[in-house]
């Protein structure tokens, strides 16, 4: 055994797209339900875990194995899922890495896990396994199933106390559909490995990635007791301030854009929308109460909180925030790319040093690297890349959208899809 390609099909009560796979997975009501895999490109073996199936000795072994390549696309989620089944399941099969002061003990060694998705992106490729798929126009394509058997298997139906999950057993023909979606994902990853091995990953480049890995294992201690109070603080705030403008406007809902813009007209000032600009200009030459109703406006529409919100969903049990760095994450450079509002240490120009988010960070702002405060280049044009339209959106294919409140997926599936995009809360 040299190769083991993996898939695994997981639920838990937390929402991974606002948590990430560490939060997703630290939680208690975590749990793998199919687990797929070909070792040394043989043929797919599907185990259904939910009904009681057992992953074989010999790979739960190969798991900490550093000499064999475990390959997934998108494997940093596979690793650390397997990491906490295994841990809770199989603890006589479970090794981490580390000192035993480190916060990287819950996890496998990164070195011998090698990402499918990480190849193409060094390639110029897509980030998601079904573009990859369409570009290199592979026999087997990614079932398009799938979206929704994952909401019906994979995220609780019931989120009370107890969330409560659909019963793989009670419905039969969803989940043999299951069962193939995830058997074809790995029959699609094989595929899509097999073009690219041509053009190899260097050595340098995977060492690179074991870091990063590490270093989202290790994670960003959460002063949680703030994050959580500075979110209660922001609520209360913003509760007292829609009260406010309610009375002075008389609207039902002082949040709608639409309701705001018609009552400004009936006060006889017009405007085309009551963006951050907008809005200041209209301040300047507006008499009362439509000044006050704006001075409202401009704080309920700042945005500075959200870190919190974000630092208390992708805490993890031991108050340490993982996986805020996406390796690779800029085509064609390499470079790391960080996510929207992910909390950067600057020092700026007049020495003081503090966090922001990463679309405030200035040219002029120094960046801590981990050792040195370092100066950069800001954003980076990574290339041109062909676009679609869809539902009033115009953008690459693989740009991620929302299809309801919390589910995002690329455009080109919401588009063949033909799903309608969510825009924020109805009027």
């Amino acid at each position: 055994m040299e190769l083991i390609t993996i898939d695994i099909e997981t639920k838990s009560d937390k929402d991974i797209m606002k948590s990430g796979v560490y939060a997703y997975a630290d939680s208690p009501y975590f749990d793998i339900l199919l687990f797929s895999c070909s070792v040394d490109g043989g043929a797919v073996q599907v185990i259904d875990l939910a009904n009681g199936e057992k992953i074989p000795d010999e790979i739960l072994k190969s798991l900490t194995d550093e000499n064999i390549i475990k390959q997934a696309f998108n494997v940093n989620f596979e690793r650390v899922c397997l990491s906490v089944y295994v841990r809770r399941n199989y603890p006589q099969y479970f090794k981490s890495y580390g000192t035993d002061e480190d916060t990287v003990g819950n996890y496998f060694n990164p070195v011998g896990w090698h990402c499918t998705m990480i190849h193409s992106r060094y390639l110029s490729l897509p980030s998601s396994l079904a573009e990859v798929g369409r570009v290199l126009k592979i026999q087997e394509q990614k079932m398009t199933e799938g979206k929704a058997l994952i909401k019906f298997f994979c995220i609780p139906y019931k989120a009370n106390d107890e969330p409560e999950f659909h019963n793989p057993v009670l419905y039969p023909d969803k989940w043999e559909t299951f069962k193939a979606y995830n058997k074809r994902d790995v029959e699609a990853e094989l595929e899509i490995d097999r073009r690219i091995a041509k053009y190899p990953v260097p050595d340098f480049v995977w060492e690179e990635f074991y870091l990063d890995q590490k270093i989202n294992d290790r994670g960003i201690r959460i002063d949680l007791q703030l994050a959580q109070n500075a979110v209660a603080l922001d609520e209360h705030i913003k509760a007292e301030l829609s009260a406010e403008m309610c009375r002075l406007t008389g609207v039902e809902n002082p949040n709608s854009v639409y309701q705001l813009l018609k009552w400004l007209e009936e006060q006889g000032y017009s405007s085309a929308s009551l963006g951050k600009e907008e809005v200041a200009e209209l301040i300047k030459t507006a008499g009362e109460p439509v000044r006050s109703v704006l001075a409202l406006r401009q704080q309920l529409a700042k945005s500075s909180v959200k870190k919190y919100t974000a630092m208390t969903n992708m805490v993890c049990s031991d108050d340490r925030a993982r996986g805020t760095f996406s390796f690779y994450g800029a085509s064609r450079t390499g470079r790391f790319c960080i996510a929207e509002s992910t909390m950067i240490l600057i020092k700026d120009i007049h020495q003081n040093v503090y966090e922001k988010p990463i679309q405030d960070v200035q040219l002029t702002d120094l960046v801590f690297d981990g050792e040195n405060w370092v100066k950069h280049e800001g954003v980076v044009f990574s290339g041109e890349k062909e676009v679609i339209e869809w539902d009033g959106i115009t953008a690459t294919p693989e740009h991620q959208v929302f299809i309801d409140e919390s589910t995002k997926i690329p455009l080109i599936e919401a588009k063949e899809m033909k799903l309608q995009l969510w825009t924020g809360k109805h009027i």
